[in-house]
């Protein structure tokens, strides 16, 4: 073992060790050939592989072929200067995409070696984008109050008129009159439903088991829309209740799931329902000081053809769908919802694996002990 791996591993220091052990993200030191020669337990986390399995291996057997992060390491082998980069893509057969800024730091006490520095974006990214789904959801709130006065009062006028003349117009005529009577009731529908972003009352939040809500979800899919297709779950039956509301609970999942099975388009594929406990998870919420726990994740896992990447980062605004003869307020009402009950929503895709994942707080007073509240149908 060489003297870098006797001053970073086993044999270095006590509290070098202790250091590195408990830093939050991943820290990996390599040689000259990118031959990895120390990990710290983020690395061993991020890489989901031991040390054993990591240490003298090259970088480039790790990550996938060509990338930037081996062109990192080069450049500063070359300059002999720390290079920071934001938004690197990391990917490998374990653990897939991972976006991370990384920091490569050559060390002059060990000549040869350098030391990489990850830190994965996604959890701040989401939230930093939240404040975005949240404030296009404010937009459409302003927009719908302006529309309800300023085109449906006219529209009524309009289709009022047009049944006049249906009454003495030729059979000619009154296909033409009944198509302006339908059409003014669809942009009437299009209104109304954008008329519910304007809703600011308070969520009024009680304890509520998410297994209730998402095997009610389940029930209407599978009599309705994703009668053909199959709807596996996987549930932490541990879960505390979630602080919200749970008609709202059900619009936001049975929407997502709907999604989900459109986007399969056919009995072939599949939608996993899964709950899990994740804490550490903290979000800051605008002019506030407080920081919101959010250890509840509930996500709807589907294996279809996936959001193509230009709309990805503004799947939650409103009037972007993917859909011919969608409206594009579907994602953007499920925005707003999670964003009142303190929330947050992110949408991960690549092919064959979209994953829509909800954060949300959990209800902190006395637990609910009634046997039909506390029961996770579907748990394994």
């Amino acid at each position: 073992m060489s003297q870098v791996v006797r001053a970073f591993g086993p044999g270095g220091p006590p509290e070098a060790n202790v250091i590195l052990k408990s830093m939050p993200h991943p820290v990996i030191l390599v040689d000259r050939d990118s031959r990895i020669e120390y990990v710290n337990d983020s690395a061993e986390e991020f890489f989901a592989a031991s040390s054993a399995m990591l240490l003298g291996h090259p970088l480039s057997e790790i990550v996938a072929f060509g990338s930037p992060v081996l062109a990192l390491i080069e450049q500063v082998f070359e300059q002999g200067v720390s290079v920071n980069e934001y938004g690197v893509e990391i990917g490998t057969p374990r653990i897939g995409d991972r976006q991370v800024d990384i920091q490569v730091t050559p060390l002059t006490e060990y000549p040869g070696h350098v030391l990489l520095l990850l830190q994965v974006r996604t959890m701040a990214h989401k939230m930093d984008r939240q404040l975005t789904h949240r404030g296009a959801a404010r937009s459409v709130t302003g927009m719908a109050a302006i529309l309800a006065h300023e085109i449906k009062n006219p529209l009524s006028g309009i289709r009022g008129a047009a049944q006049l003349l249906e009454i003495s117009g030729s059979p000619e005529d009154k296909t033409l009159t009944r198509l302006i009577c339908e059409e003014t009731d669809r942009i009437c529908k299009l209104v109304d439903r954008m008329e519910v972003f304007s809703d600011e009352r308070p969520v009024p939040r009680e304890p509520v088991n998410i297994h209730l809500v998402l095997g009610h979800v389940k029930q209407l899919a599978a009599t309705g829309f994703a009668k053909n297709i199959r709807i596996h779950e996987e549930y932490d039956p541990s879960l505390p209740p979630v602080l919200g509301d749970k008609d709202q609970l059900i619009q936001v999942f049975l929407n997502l799931v709907k999604n989900a099975a459109e986007a399969l388009g056919g009995p072939d594929g599949e939608i996993v329902l899964t709950t899990a406990y994740r804490p550490g998870v903290r979000l800051s919420m605008p002019g506030s000081r407080d920081r919101v726990s959010l250890p509840l994740e509930i996500c709807v896992i589907d294996d279809g053809p996936g959001v193509p990447d230009d709309l990805l980062e503004h799947l939650f605004d409103p009037f972007v769908t993917t859909k011919s003869s969608g409206t594009g307020l579907g994602l953007a009402l499920v925005a707003k919802i999670i964003g009142d009950h303190g929330g947050i929503i992110e949408c991960e895709s690549q092919p064959r694996r979209t994953i829509f994942r909800v954060l949300l707080p959990m209800h902190t007073g006395a637990t609910v002990t009634h046997d039909d509240e506390t029961a996770a149908p579907g748990a394994r």
